[in-house]
């Protein structure tokens, strides 16, 4: 039997070890010890993990590495992001949109990035991001999944037709339909948009993805609508609430009643770590909010969640480098996801389940699955996550279109080793 690419000795997320992954037409062929065939290109993974390709569930491309246009965001607060957003809107153009989110890309892949869901701004009369973005959606195809949501910033109903902009982005091509209810004028218009723009997406047959009470407030329960809404209309299992950061500050009791409800209409869940860590609890003295969503619990609970980037190097964060450990790792930390089966679940946020949330097709480490892999210098997936593992392959449809150098680190010092690696060696 002859194979396009054979890795041999992979280690795979679910623990198995010792395995050789054949590849042929851009897909995976066999996964057994000691794969008897031959390749043309055979890859030497010396126990090292080989996983599916992250994915982000959540991003804002159309304003990354724009950092200090027009400025600097003083305070780092959300609403000092939103007020520049507006600030440097009138001043983008499609081309520098183009040009900053291709690199971001790049960016993404040597990262083992590919695929992204990044919500794009439609409350522009011009539509000018929603046309650059789906130029670059075009333009990046055969190396990485962009998937579009027609994102209302300022309001589905604050912002003077904003209906009718986001019906005209996705009848341009965008996918998924997004909402902010929680930054409506009132309560009531917030779940007024959330039926609106559920029933919108339910005629067209579309998913959903709505930031949802990203606050402190603990009143702020949107998602309690968009649960109902999701299954009034039979949208089980396309809908997701990103952030959801208020129920950080909800009492238990409350919580107790939401958490089912969710569950009973599938909804996914897609945290931000790095942002909501930095954005909520501004207004706290001490004891300070962490305002990161219920992780543990909604997992417990059975919900699909899924972690996101949300911003790099931004109006609203000026930090980043498309890393989903590094937002993986911040999960762990924020979360308190300490225990073996929880580090490992948060893993899975950064590559399964997101890519659960995004319906990607042939997604995964099996065979009949599209061979998009990762290298990764770590023995598991914990150990990719304390490392920052370097991505050493990535390949999309068989071809490899990233490698980065082992880690390694040259020592000077009597009696110790000259070079050292960070991994822990196990018996």
């Amino acid at each position: 039997m002859t194979m396009d690419t054979i890795l041999r000795d992979a280690t795979l997320p679910d623990g198995r070890s010792g395995v050789d992954i054949g590849i042929s037409g851009g897909r995976i062929a066999a996964i057994e010890p000691r794969l008897a065939a031959t390749a043309a290109e055979e890859i030497g993974c010396n126990g090292m993990l080989v996983a599916p390709p992250f994915v982000d569930a959540h991003f804002h491309m159309d304003a990354t590495l724009s950092l200090g246009l027009p400025r600097l965001n003083r305070s780092g607060t959300l609403l000092e992001g939103i007020a520049l957003w507006s600030e440097l809107k009138p001043q983008l153009t499609q081309d520098a949109i183009v040009e900053r989110a291709l690199a971001y890309c790049d960016w993404a892949v040597a990262q083992g990035l590919l695929a992204i869901r990044s919500h794009v701004d439609i409350c522009d009369p011009r539509l000018l991001a929603v046309d650059a973005l789906l130029e670059v959606k075009r333009r990046v195809k055969p190396y990485l999944d962009l998937q579009l949501v027609a994102f209302p910033q300022d309001g589905v109903f604050r912002f003077p037709g904003a209906m009718d902009l986001l019906t005209e982005a996705l009848r341009r091509g965008v996918d998924v339909v997004g909402g902010i209810p929680h930054f409506e004028r009132t309560m009531e218009d917030g779940a007024r948009s959330v039926r609106a723009l559920c029933e919108l997406a339910a005629d067209r047959g579309l998913r959903v993805d709505m930031h949802c009470d990203e606050t402190d407030d603990p009143l702020s329960r949107h998602v309690e609508t968009l649960a109902c809404e999701t299954q009034r209309l039979g949208l089980q299992g396309r809908v997701t609430g990103s952030h959801l950061t208020s129920m950080h500050s909800m009492d238990n009791y409350y919580v107790s009643k939401l958490i089912p409800l969710m569950a009973e209409a599938r909804l996914g869940v897609v945290a931000n770590p790095l942002i909501n860590i930095t954005i909520q609890g501004r207004h706290d003295t001490y004891p300070k909010r962490r305002g990161m969503t219920r992780v543990p619990e909604l997992m417990a609970a059975g919900l699909t969640i899924a972690f996101g980037h949300d911003c790099v190097m931004d109006p609203w964060y000026s930090l980043g480098s498309a890393d989903m450990l590094e937002v993986a790792g911040m999960a762990v930390h924020v979360a308190q996801m300490t225990g073996l089966d929880a580090m490992r679940r948060c893993f899975d946020a950064v590559t399964s389940q997101p890519a659960e949330l995004l319906g990607l097709d042939g997604y995964g480490v099996a065979p009949g699955c599209h061979a998009d892999l990762v290298l990764l210098e770590a023995q598991d997936p914990i150990e990719a996550i304390r490392t920052r593992a370097a991505r050493l392959v990535v390949m999309r449809r068989g071809k490899i279109v990233a490698r980065s150098p082992a880690r390694r680190a040259q020592l000077a010092l009597p009696g110790r080793p000259r070079e050292i690696d960070f991994l822990l060696r196990r018996p």
